[in-house]
């Protein structure tokens, strides 16, 4: 419902409106990328001893093992240790499964704050708690699995990363919230 200003005739809310509109596009478009992220992910986590191997095959094919030897040999590492366990014991593989899955289920829930954001505020929270938890899984974990310094650190950069979109969106959405409240009849 528009209200007008009775001394202008013209409608007050219209910048206010207009204001959420662009808020609600930016949280949309922002929340989209999380989603996408999220699903990329996930999908990603099935295929694993093909992706290493072909990330391996890569690294040596642009000669990467020159600049960057631990790179190479770690990938080399992987993909031994992933093809000898898919050949010996595939079903180990049905761990990495149920992580994909897991990605996939948390990209669902955020078309929640998708349709509703100011409603469903609190699963932007949700993502913020699990990325700032992957900080310390890395730390802890990463060493106890002999995973290099390097590795832990590109894992725990999915948790900043992912944090950025969040915490820009869930600035918007308490923004958005306050236009929403401004805008309510009394």
């Amino acid at each position: 419902m528009t209200v007008t200003d009775s001394s202008a005739g013209a409608p007050t809310e219209t910048a206010a409106q207009l204001e959420q509109a662009v808020l609600l596009r930016r949280v949309r478009a922002w929340l989209i990328v999380f989603i996408v992220g999220l699903v990329l992910s996930g999908v990603t986590a099935f295929p694993l001893v093909t992706e290493v191997r072909w990330g391996h095959e890569l690294l040596v094919a642009w000669g990467v093992e020159t600049w960057l030897p631990s790179l190479v040999e770690w990938f080399a590492r992987v993909r031994e240790g992933l093809e000898a366990t898919a050949a010996d014991y595939p079903f180990i593989a049905y761990g990495t499964d149920w992580l994909a899955f897991a990605h996939l289920v948390i990209a669902v829930a955020f078309w929640g704050p998708l349709r509703d954001p100011v409603r469903n505020i609190w699963i932007i929270d949700f993502g913020l708690i699990a990325c700032a938890g992957i900080i310390p899984l890395a730390l802890i974990a990463g060493p106890i699995r002999d995973i290099p310094w390097g590795w832990s650190l590109i894992d725990m950069s999915f948790g900043v990363f992912g944090a950025i979109p969040l915490l820009l969106v869930r600035r918007m959405i308490k923004r958005l919230e306050l236009l929403q409240a401004d805008v309510r009849p009394v």
